[in-house]
């Protein structure tokens, strides 16, 4: 298996926002491995308003937890 993932530590709160993109990306990756099916919806996808919302929701998702590993909200 591909050890993709070593960290969900970042360096700075935008490479954790990148992060949680990688994620969200490698989770449809995985959820659908045939990338011909994968880039045959694309279009249908990249035209939805909705779906693309649902998308970012994907990623806020994931950037919560980066940000929580990374301790983001820490008193300064």
């Amino acid at each position: 298996m591909e050890q993709w993932l070593p960290s969900l530590i970042t360096e700075t709160p935008s490479e954790g926002f990148e992060l949680a993109i990688k994620l969200s990306r490698m989770g449809v990756k995985k959820t659908q491995p045939d990338m011909e099916v994968l880039h045959k919806l694309r279009p249908e996808y990249s035209e939805s308003a909705s779906l693309l919302i649902e998308s970012s929701k994907t990623i806020a998702m994931h950037f919560q937890t980066v940000s929580q590993a990374n301790n983001y909200w820490r008193d300064n």
